[in-house]
């Protein structure tokens, strides 16, 4: 079985590109092309969040998915209190 046909598509998006798991030391790591990289626009050094999909797969994103949901609620209340807020910033 080739490499190509073990990776398909999410539901998305297309393909992007492929990572390959390395050893590092006791640990495993993988390994991001530059292209990977550059569709992800993040850079040696930076922190990726794992989180787990519903089809039992991974997904790596450079944002931090409590950070977003946090937003999200606070988005809800400042649209929601919209005059309360306005009249406490006066």
């Amino acid at each position: 079985m080739s490499e190509r046909s073990k990776i398909a598509p999410d539901t998305r998006g297309r393909l992007i590109g492929t990572v390959e798991i390395k050893k590092i030391g006791n640990s495993s790591g993988i390994i991001l092309s530059k292209d990977v990289m550059a569709r992800m626009n993040v850079s040696v050094g930076d922190t990726l969040y794992a989180t787990l999909t519903p089809d039992g797969g991974v997904r790596l994103t450079p944002h931090d998915p409590d950070f977003e949901k946090a937003m999200e609620v606070a988005r809800r209340g400042m649209k929601r209190y919209h005059n309360a807020l306005a009249e406490l910033a006066k």
